[in-house]
């Protein structure tokens, strides 16, 4: 007779709050799931760092992991990234996500050159990041260009109507 199979153990690692906020926790959880393991990633986020995201982003593909994210509320903004990284993406009708162009902000002071070679990066990243998050959600990318260019808020049932997600009914 056959062995049950064993249920296999999944991590779940809260997204909580702007991304700045736990950028360095969750690292440090992914940090410590053993290459190509499974995590569940509950996300209510309206954003923050687009470097901070990209870095959660880049470690989940850098260590293989198996990634489910379910929205509890908000998925917005550089948490889309991360969002759009994982290999299930579960939303409710509810959940809510914003499309937009980077935002620059700066509470440092710098010269008149080192702006000028910022904005010019920032214009390169914008283009970037934007590729690289139609890529990783694999299907829709006029549909996500439109929202993007629009600064669009859009619904759990949109993203799943779009090809992007599943629905939880709750």
């Amino acid at each position: 007779m056959p062995k049950p199979h064993a249920r296999r153990k999944t991590t779940d690692i809260p997204l909580i709050g702007e991304v700045d906020d736990w950028e360095e926790e969750v690292i440090k959880a992914i940090l410590e799931l053993p290459r190509g393991s499974e995590c569940t990633l509950y996300i209510d986020s309206g954003g923050g760092s687009v470097y901070g995201a990209l870095a959660v982003t880049t470690l989940i593909r850098q260590r293989l992991l198996r990634c489910s994210a379910v929205v509890l509320g908000e998925c917005s903004s550089a948490t889309l990234l991360i969002f759009a990284v994982c290999q299930k993406r579960i939303v409710t009708r509810y959940s809510t996500f914003l499309f937009h162009r980077m935002r620059w902000q700066s509470d440092k002071r710098v010269g008149a050159q080192e702006a000028s070679h910022w904005a010019k990066h920032f214009e390169e990243m914008e283009r970037e990041i934007d590729v690289l998050q139609e890529k990783l959600l694999g299907s829709g990318a006029e549909q996500i260009r439109d929202w993007i260019r629009g600064s669009r808020y859009v619904t759990g049932a949109q993203m799943v109507a779009a090809g992007l997600a599943e629905l939880l009914e709750i």
